[in-house]
């Protein structure tokens, strides 16, 4: 009897064509052949086609009958397995064509690693296992496929490369004070039969040098431009640089890149105008990278705004008594400090009794004579500023003016004496209408 072996072959599992083959010619030539005999059988057995039939003669034919139905049911069997076994190879060949099919069988020697990030100076592990081993040995090999370690065995001379841990199962092997030439692709090779490898990508971090801020001309005229810049180099991928002006972060120009060999280094700017509120302010520079994992390298500069004083005078009393000694200072906040002031007065020359020293003007002896309006005008060689003051003198034996303090304290005092009275009067009232009414109702 046939097998689908015999008319169907799949020729391999993982893309192997699939094929059913043609129906032979000597399969038809047999069929014809049997149907032939099995008619002239049953001419023979009914007599020529003469009279009628034996029993014996029923019984053959009935017999041949029954195997020539068997024969054509398994015919039909055999063509309906084939069928089933086309499809199916059919069905992987697509499979398979598509990559969809995924053959789930665990290879237990197949070594199995994982992707490192290092920075530059840092250290790395590799670590490489397996879940069976056959007495094999595993080993590491470089990005130039030279062997770093064969089992517990070193086979490069390189100190910074050391042995963690070495079992049948796993070999883990360290990488200390990488540097930039170490990235690339190491590879794990265990040497059953056949050689089975897996690889590590080792990506190393270019650590990005401190940050350096140029172009601070010295101390900037009030409304100015300050224009800085910043770089920082050593860095893979390229940093990214931002710009404060203490707490607060500060627009810049976008960062310009620029690749030096197998590192970056970044530039950015800044450009605005300064007021006096800028004084003394510090810009600093910050540089943000994946390699510093505690905090940002930065660069501070402290700048400094000149702008021309601000000024007010400032009296040595707010009530100049006639035949007292005064005097008027003439204040003024600048960067830096003001050194020149002139006084003068408005209604002419100052009071023969009166002396400038520097900020201040001294009255000797004030009198009515000299009230009048005072100017004052300060300069610190970026600019000049000025104020003016009205001087009323009073007279010698004038009253202090009423504390309008003391007023309100009285007025408050006076206020809640009223109010008591005004309580008790009211209580009073209330127990009278009391008893009145006790005593009515009696």
């Amino acid at each position: 009897m046939p097998t689908p072996a015999d008319d169907v072959h799949c020729l391999g599992l993982f893309g192997a064509p699939c094929r059913s083959p043609p129906r032979r010619c000597d399969e038809s030539r047999s069929l014809s052949r049997g149907r032939r005999l099995r008619a002239e059988s049953l001419f023979k057995v009914r007599g020529g086609g003469g009279g009628g039939v034996s029993p014996r003669g029923e019984a053959a034919v009935g017999a041949k009958t029954r195997g020539g139905r068997a024969r054509d049911a398994e015919r039909r069997a055999m063509a309906a397995l084939r069928w089933a076994a086309l499809a199916y190879c059919s069905s992987l060949a697509v499979l398979l064509a598509s990559g969809n099919f995924v053959l789930d069988v665990e290879d237990q020697f197949q070594p199995v690693t994982s992707d490192e990030t290092v920075a530059v100076g840092g250290t790395v592990t590799l670590t490489c296992r397996v879940q069976d081993n056959d007495n094999s040995s595993l080993q590491w090999s470089n990005t130039a496929q030279q062997t770093l370690y064969f089992g517990e065995k070193r086979a490069l001379r390189d100190h910074r490369i050391q042995l963690v841990q070495s079992t049948p199962t796993e070999l883990s092997i360290s990488i200390a004070n990488v540097n930039l030439s170490d990235e690339g692709e190491y590879t794990c090779s265990i040497f059953t039969m056949p050689v089975r490898t897996a690889k590590a990508t080792v990506t190393v971090l270019g650590v990005p040098q401190r940050p350096v801020i140029k172009g601070y001309p010295g101390p900037i005229v009030e409304g100015g431009t300050l224009e800085l810049s910043c770089h920082s180099s050593g860095s893979k991928p390229p940093a990214r640089l931002r710009w404060f002006k203490g707490a607060e972060q500060i627009p810049g120009r976008p960062d310009v890149v620029d690749p030096e060999g197998k590192t970056f280094t970044v530039m950015s700017s800044i450009n605005y105008t300064v007021s006096r509120e800028d004084n003394d302010a510090i810009i600093s520079c910050s540089v943000g990278h994946e390699s510093l994992q505690t905090s940002d390298k930065s660069m501070e500069q402290r700048i400094q705004v000149l702008y021309k004083p601000s000024v007010r005078i400032q009296p040595e009393s707010d009530l100049p008594r006639e035949g007292e000694k005064f005097f008027l200072q003439c204040v003024g906040l600048g960067n830096p400090e003001p050194s020149v002031f002139k006084w003068e007065r408005k209604e002419g020359e100052l009071p023969l009794l009166s002396k400038q020293d520097g900020s201040y003007l001294y009255f000797e002896l004030l009198n009515k004579s000299d009230n009048g309006l005072y100017h004052c005008e300060a300069d610190n060689g970026i600019g000049k500023g000025e104020a003016e003051y009205q001087l009323s003198v009073l007279d010698a034996d004038a009253e202090d003016p009423p504390d309008p303090t003391a007023m309100s304290t009285s007025s408050g005092i006076d206020h809640a004496v009223i109010g008591g009275v005004v309580a008790v009067i009211v209580f009073i009232l209330l127990c009278l209408l009391i008893v009145l009414g006790r005593y009515l109702i009696r």
